[in-house]
């Protein structure tokens, strides 16, 4: 067994999308190829309704999938396929856009006006970009969730997780997609296979993801007195932890305990060309998809 290095933690940007939504961003937009088969992680996690409520008005996928995944509040969503309906607490969305969509998602805060989630982009391989668009819906209650002896919790939405299986099936990643729950001071290891892609996202709490024996957090590079030195600081929340290869990633819970999302998935290893949330393999299948966009036939009959 070999415990996962730490390649590198950043914090998520912030910056805005849709019709003026206010979000974080951990990646996407660039070079993905260490997050590979993944495209983009957005934390929409916001308590200001003016900030969000504009929400994301019709526009176009083709070539990804969407996994939208609601922690608080509501998103209604609608697509040009006739498609409609409302996420709730807990709820996740699988969107394959494959050929092609329109698609909506209007936010709506909870009674406290807040409006909590993720999205992340999946690539589709070159074989699958134009497959039927389709949807998996699932509700919070079908979400396996597993509770260790030591109070470790976690809900699986996707992949194999001690033995239990989520429900998002038939998914071209192939990725495990968990939220993980630690509580204070605990120290876990999650088996994450050696040929997967890893990263983890921080949403509470803080701890420290290591590869030694003793966890003392992560060693970064600060100024101190106008020098260059090495400190260890623990990942705190809208923090960005992604692993370098081993198949193991080893957690130190702090004082408040740690949740995050640990996602992994097998690298596709294609070329990858986008605008916006359209993703093909060439610039010139990109060309055709913003033609089509123009000439009103994106949408396959």
């Amino acid at each position: 067994m070999s415990i996962r290095p730490v390649k590198k933690v950043v914090q998520s940007k912030p910056t805005m999308e849709g019709a003026g939504v206010h979000l974080r961003r951990a990646f996407g937009f660039g070079d993905t190829k260490e997050f590979d088969p993944f495209l983009l992680l957005d934390d929409f996690r916001n308590d200001n309704p003016e900030e969000y409520s504009a929400g994301f008005p019709w526009h176009p996928h083709r070539g990804i999938e969407t996994i939208t995944y609601v922690l608080a509040g509501e998103v209604d969503h609608g697509d040009s396929l006739g498609n409609k309906g409302t996420l709730g607490s807990g709820d996740v969305q699988w969107m394959t856009a494959g050929s092609g969509i329109m698609h909506q998602e209007m936010p709506r805060g909870d009674a406290k006006g807040r409006m909590h989630g993720f999205q992340l982009w999946a690539n589709l391989p070159r074989h699958l970009k134009m497959t039927a668009p389709r949807y998996q819906d699932v509700k919070a209650v079908d979400i396996p969730e597993v509770t260790d002896d030591d109070g470790t919790r976690v809900r699986v939405v996707t992949g194999e997780f001690w033995g239990k299986k989520g429900p998002v099936e038939g998914v071209a990643a192939d990725p495990r997609y968990l939220d993980i729950s630690v509580p204070p001071g605990r120290k876990k290891t999650f088996k994450v296979e050696v040929d997967r892609h890893a990263f983890a996202y921080i949403f509470a709490g803080s701890g420290a993801f290591v590869s030694a024996s003793q966890p003392f957090g992560v060693l970064t590079e600060k100024q101190v007195d106008g020098a260059e030195v090495l400190v260890r600081e623990s990942v705190g929340n809208r923090s960005l932890v992604v692993f370098d290869r081993g198949d193991e990633v080893t957690v130190q819970a702090g004082e408040e305990g740690i949740r995050f999302l640990l996602v992994s998935g097998r690298p596709i290893e294609q070329p990858v060309a986008w605008y916006g949330p359209i993703v093909m393999n060439t610039q010139a299948e990109l060309q055709q998809a913003m033609t089509e966009l123009r000439s009103g036939t994106f949408i396959r009959k």
